[in-house]
């Protein structure tokens, strides 16, 4: 059976420009050194929280095309370094401070016949300082000409703290609730445009067809794989550490028995409990994590990853103030409604990136394996993951559109406030106000 390579990746930038040259040299650790999922995957999804400062991420725009320009050139230079491949960025997005961006493998561009986005943000009066943002994708199977392997991909920020996992919960119940496709039909044209087979035109053109004709439009539609990361929040406690319990986070180089090792924190893990009882992220599944927490190292350890130091032999470097935790995660619906065992997602490798010197996250990716199987391929429509846990909300968009409003003038006060080109801005605008009040003064008692 043909198969569908994915690389999935989530990192939180820490609102800092990310090193392109370290970046790329690690950006492929998570694929296996050979077998399965070492060749170049099809697709690459990158999961971004953090990724520029609030001015620039709620402005958006050309606010933040220098950020996500650093990522295209790191996947390129990460690519040009294992593969005699190209991988274009078909789709870039953001919802405020979380970005998406989708990179095809040159030779599989063409037959990516649509797409759809989505918002949502979970921030502070449901601004895009946590939020969500979504991208629906048809890929044509050969010999299907108007049917399509459905993919969605959400990338995610929830929110911090220890004691704020119901909150995180109830994001999730957002996310279901709306971040809704609107399923415009145009984007399949763009995508037959940027295709350089012209014999794949007609095909991709069949398939968007096929696909305007209508589909659900949340989040669980029941021809779609999904595949959700992001920096979701889940800590190791419900509350901070204490002193005493500070003495016990994990440590690098101990036995697995040792009360010291990862594991032993993470039976602890909020995300786990939380999903055991059915209360967030219904349906979908993990890989089992065997890496230590992503979250929080210190400016210590970061500071020593900057200098190009050699830790290996040292303890890890936790922030004293934060229960160390595997915030950073990618979930995956391991197989859509319709579709029998032989079209399950196989999870190949999930592992975490080194520690960059730009944050106190460590990145995780997920390389999969995705089934080559047109949606319909099956009857069996029973399975309870085509229904949502939550309904679409009646008011979606007029609540990002309100959200979105309000980005953009929290956007232009922090531009404004607290950039060194927004100050230059205002005090010139300030300097032309008074001087065209002094002339005018100076001409009314002439």
């Amino acid at each position: 059976m043909d198969a569908l390579g994915v690389y999935v990746l989530t990192f939180n930038c820490a609102r800092n420009f990310v090193d392109v040259d370290v970046f790329a040299n690690h950006f492929f650790d998570a694929l296996p050194a050979s077998g399965a999922g070492s060749s170049a995957p099809d697709l690459i999804f990158l999961s971004l929280q953090e990724i520029a400062p609030i001015a620039h991420s709620f402005l958006g725009g050309s606010f933040l095309l220098p950020y996500f320009d650093a990522f295209r050139r790191a996947v390129q230079k990460a690519s040009a370094q294992q593969w005699d491949h190209h991988y274009v960025n078909f789709l870039t997005d953001n919802t405020g401070m979380t970005g998406l961006m989708l990179f095809a493998r040159d030779d599989t561009l063409g037959k990516i016949a649509w797409s759809d986005t989505a918002h949502v943000g979970l921030g502070v009066q449901e601004t895009g300082n946590k939020g969500a943002v979504g991208a629906r994708l048809g890929y044509v199977v050969e010999g299907h000409p108007s049917k399509t392997v459905d993919l969605t991909f959400v990338a995610a920020h929830l929110a911090p703290m220890e004691d704020s996992y119901e909150q995180r919960n109830l994001d999730w119940k957002s996310i279901v609730e709306r971040l809704v496709f609107t399923h415009d039909s145009n984007g399949s044209k763009r995508l037959a445009d940027m295709s350089s087979v012209d014999e794949n035109t007609s095909l991709l053109n069949d398939a968007a067809s096929a696909h305007a004709e209508g589909s659900r439009r949340d989040l669980f539609a029941p021809n779609a794989y999904l595949f959700l990361a992001g920096d979701l929040n889940y800590r190791t406690s419900n509350n901070g550490p204490s002193i005493r319990e500070i003495e016990h986070f994990p440590r690098r180089n101990v036995d697995i028995d040792n009360p010291s090792h990862y594991s032993h924190l993470l039976k602890n893990d909020q995300l786990v409990r939380e999903m055991s009882y059915g209360r967030t992220f219904h349906s979908l599944s993990e890989a089992p994590i065997d890496f230590p927490p992503t979250y929080k190292y210190s400016d210590a350890a970061r500071e020593a990853v900057r200098r190009g130091l050699d830790t290996g032999d040292h303890e890890w470097e936790w922030s004293n103030h934060r229960w160390p935790s595997w915030c950073d995660r990618v979930l995956y619906l391991d197989k859509p409604s319709w579709i029998g065992e032989a079209g399950k997602v196989k999870p190949i490798a999930y592992d975490a990136l080194p520690l960059f010197a730009q944050s106190d996250h460590r990145p995780v990716a997920l390389v999969a394996s995705v089934p080559l199987l047109p949606s319909g391929a099956s009857s069996n429509t029973e399975n309870v993951r085509a229904v949502a846990p939550f309904s679409i909300d009646p008011n979606w968009k007029s609540k990002r559109d309100t959200a979105r409003r309000k980005e953009i003038v929290v956007g232009a006060l922090a531009y404004l406030g607290l950039t060194r080109e927004g100050n230059g801005l205002l005090l010139a605008s300030l300097l032309g106000i008074f001087g065209a009040w002094f002339i005018l003064r100076s001409m009314l008692e002439v």
